[in-house]
C-alpha cells in the first residue's frame, strides 16, 4: 500500500505543493495522447499535484495534451506553465498566455513563469519597458495566474540579477541536484536569496537532465532524487517521467518522503564530487543543446539542427494554431 505523497509550502504562496512535480516536456514526449493522458492519471491519484509545462514545448502540444489529461481533475492540481517570449516584449506574452489558457483547458493558472533566462541580457530585456515582466504584474492583477516566477538553468548570475532587480516574484525555478553544488551553483548561491525574500523554490533535474550520472553508476536514480528532495526549503522537485515505469518508480520514492539528514547529504555531494566539477553531467550549463529554438530565435543566435523541436518544425506535421504565427527574429 501505497504512503501519501507529502506536501509543502511553496515559498509564500498559498500553494501547498506535492514533493514530486510532473515536468512537461516529457508529456510531450510520448508517442500517442493515451500514454499521456495514463501518466497524468496515475500522478493525480496518488497525489501528485503539481504540474509543470511551457508554451513552447513539443510546439504546444504538451500544453495542448496535459489539458486534455486534466479534463475533469482541473480543482485537484496546481497548473504551471512558462512564457516564451524570451526577450520580445509583453503583449506578445499575454497572448501567448492567453493560448496556454486555451490550451491547458483552464480559465487561470497556478502560476505563470517566464521561461529560460539564460543569457546575460536576459534581464535587461525582461524588465524594459513594455517587458514581459510587466505583462506579470498585469496578467495578476487581472485574475488569470495567481502566482508568477521565472526559471533558468545556464548561470546563477542570471537568476541573481532577476531577483536584484526587484521585482517581487512568487516563484522561481532552477536546476537542484547534487552535482549542481559543485560547479555553477544555484543551490549555494541562488536558493539562499530566494528563501531570504520568501520566494517559492521548485527544482528541476534532478538526475541532471539525462540521468548520465546513473546510467554511468556514480549514483543511483534514486539517491539522485531524494537528495533533490532533501534540499532544506525546496517546495516540489520537477522530474520528468518518460513512462508509467519511471513514474511508479519515483512514485516509491516519494510516498512517505522523508529528508535525508545532513550527513547523507554530504556523503551523495562527496561521491559525487570528483565527476562533477567540470559540468560533464549538467551539460544544460554549457550547450547549446539544451536550448529551445524558441530561446534563440529572438536573440538572433543559429538553432541546433538536432533539436528536438527544430526537427519537429522541418517534418510534414501540421502547424499549431498560433505558434507558428507567433515567431519572430526581431528582438524588442
Amino acid at each position: 500500500m501505497e504512503m501519501e505523497i507529502p506536501r509543502r509550502p511553496l515559498g509564500k504562496t498559498a500553494l501547498q505543493v506535492s514533493v514530486l512535480a510532473v515536468g512537461g516536456h516529457h508529456i510531450g514526449d510520448q508517442k500517442h495522447y493515451e500514454e499521456a493522458d495514463a501518466i497524468v492519471a496515475r500522478a493525480v491519484d496518488v497525489g501528485i499535484n503539481f504540474f509543470d509545462n511551457g508554451w513552447e514545448y513539443h510546439n504546444g502540444k504538451s500544453e495542448e495534451w496535459l489539458g486534455r489529461a486534466l479534463r475533469g481533475k482541473r480543482q485537484r492540481v496546481h497548473v504551471m506553465t512558462k512564457v516564451c517570449t524570451h526577450g520580445r516584449d509583453g503583449a506578445l506574452g499575454l497572448a501567448m498566455l492567453e493560448q496556454s489558457l486555451r490550451r491547458l483547458g483552464t480559465d487561470y493558472l497556478d502560476v505563470w513563469q517566464i521561461h529560460g533566462i539564460v543569457y546575460d541580457n536576459d534581464p535587461a530585456l525582461a524588465y524594459a519597458r513594455g517587458g514581459i515582466v510587466e505583462a506579470l504584474d498585469k496578467a495578476k492583477r487581472q485574475g488569470k495566474v495567481r502566482f508568477v516566477g521565472f526559471t533558468g538553468h545556464k548561470n546563477p548570475d542570471f537568476h541573481l540579477e532577476m531577483l536584484k532587480r526587484g521585482f517581487p516574484f512568487d516563484t522561481v525555478q532552477m536546476p537542484l541536484n547534487a552535482m549542481d553544488w559543485h560547479f555553477h551553483s544555484f543551490t549555494q548561491r541562488v536558493m539562499p536569496e530566494a528563501l531570504k525574500r520568501g520566494i517559492g523554490v521548485l527544482g528541476m533535474k534532478p538526475m541532471g537532465g539525462t540521468a548520465t550520472v546513473a546510467k554511468r553508476k556514480v549514483l543511483t536514480a534514486e539517491e539522485c532524487l531524494r537528495y533533490a528532495m532533501s534540499l532544506p526549503g525546496v517546495g516540489t522537485t520537477i522530474c520528468g517521467m518518460e513512462s508509467l515505469t519511471v513514474l511508479d518508480e519515483n512514485i516509491g520514492i516519494a510516498s512517505g518522503f522523508q529528508p535525508l539528514d545532513a550527513a547523507a547529504m554530504q556523503a551523495i555531494r562527496d561521491k559525487v564530487a570528483p565527476f562533477s566539477g567540470d559540468g560533464r553531467f549538467e551539460l544544460y550549463k554549457l550547450s547549446l543543446k539544451w536550448d529551445n529554438p524558441e530561446t534563440r530565435r529572438p536573440h538572433g543566435f543559429p538553432l541546433d539542427e538536432q533539436q528536438k523541436e527544430v526537427i519537429d518544425e522541418h517534418s510534414d506535421r501540421i502547424a499549431l494554431p498560433g505558434v507558428d504565427a507567433m515567431r519572430s527574429t526581431e528582438t524588442p
